[in-house]
């Protein structure tokens, strides 16, 4: 499906409430039943349980309000872990780069900032001569 008209549907399914939405959901699943070239991409085992608990939500007759305020809880929990996931997986990377000798990038040095280094005498002629004071 090409990006105009998938953002035209999503423009669409916007405007209606979530009743229709669902309605318009269970004829999108009829015709895929029916004339699917090619079967739905599968998504990560996280999202399939979350569209399980929809689909028993909805199969109870459970109102369209309860069961959006429980996905979008239920998509707050699957990024989260989606997440938590991500940063094990990143971790694990690093613990086997370690323990195969691979080289470990080191972060930059951080260096104070210079501080100008000037004798008693230098400061003295960098500052303002008192009033009155005639020395040279």
């Amino acid at each position: 499906m090409n990006e105009v008209l998938r953002d035209r549907l999503i423009r669409k399914l916007d405007t209606l409430p979530e009743e229709r939405v669902y309605q318009i959901f269970d004829y999108i699943d009829f015709l895929e039943s029916k004339y699917a070239q090619r079967s739905s991409q599968s998504t990560n085992p996280l999202k399939r349980f979350a569209e399980g608990m929809e689909d028993t939500l909805r199969a109870g007759k459970m109102s369209a309000n309860v069961i959006g305020g429980t996905m979008n809880i239920m998509n707050k929990a699957v990024g989260a872990i989606t997440d938590v996931a991500a940063a094990g997986k990143s971790v694990a990377s690093g613990i086997m780069d370690v323990a195969t000798g691979a080289p470990v990038p080191k972060p930059p040095e951080a260096h104070p900032p210079e501080i100008p280094r000037t004798g008693p005498h230098e400061l003295g002629s960098q500052l303002p001569k008192p009033p009155g004071d005639e020395r040279k």
